[in-house]
């Protein structure tokens, strides 16, 4: 028996004597690693000077030899099968990650915050939504809902926000819309952006909806 995978990656914290009261997880997409989104937290941390961030490296090294890069499940297909398989044999995974970072750092599920990019949008949907104590807030952007027929056991506590590029050639952006309509029947409160001009990328308009986002979910917490 494999030991279990440990997740790793970058990670910045508050200036020195700021006690860190929230933590933002940024999770990469298919074929890239933490120090793809560490950066954002560079934008957000003027807006959230309590946050530490951590973009932790997916588990799995991509199977094609001198590519490098990760991914938090294989892709082959890329069905909406192989989304949801894929996406719930990687959520233990991530759910341990998140344990001992929150068991670390001495905060609860309330201080946190997950953004995902396209494969990491799929892994923070389908983690967030199943955490037995609700995330502040989630984030997910170019990316889709893993089993968007599958939502019953979800929690609706946390507020999702939505953002994807209107030309984006690797995730259609026709998915955003399926999945806030999924999450909005099952009551959870979700927020779409669709950024005309936009492709499978995060750009100034994202980044400021994202820091908001946080903002806001934030707000009025301990």
């Amino acid at each position: 028996m494999t030991d279990a995978p440990v997740l790793d990656g970058p990670r910045l914290l508050p200036d020195d004597g700021v006690p860190v009261r929230r933590l933002v997880v940024l999770l990469h997409g298919y074929g890239a690693d933490g120090n793809d989104l560490i950066d954002l937290g560079r934008f957000w941390q003027a807006l959230l000077p309590d946050a530490a961030f951590i973009a932790p490296h997916a588990p799995e090294p991509l199977p094609f030899a001198g590519f490098g890069g990760r991914q938090w499940f294989a892709l082959s297909e890329r069905t909406p099968a192989e989304y949801r398989i894929g996406a719930e044999a990687g959520r233990p995974v991530l759910d341990r990650f998140l344990d001992t970072v929150l068991e670390e750092l001495a905060l609860k599920d309330d201080a946190l915050a997950l953004f995902g990019f396209s494969q990491g949008a799929m892994m923070a949907l389908q983690c967030g939504l199943r955490r037995n104590r609700p995330p502040a807030a989630l984030l997910a952007y170019s990316g889709l809902l893993p089993g968007a027929d599958r939502l019953q056991e979800v929690q609706t506590e946390s507020p999702v926000l939505i953002v994807h590029g209107e030309d984006d050639d690797v995730v259609p952006s026709y998915h955003a819309g399926v999945t806030r309509d999924a999450l909005s029947d099952a009551g959870v409160e979700t927020d779409l952006h669709e950024l005309p001009g936009l492709g499978h990328s995060i750009d100034d308009r994202g980044v400021t909806l994202g820091g908001r986002f946080l903002q806001d979910a934030f707000s009025g917490r301990p």
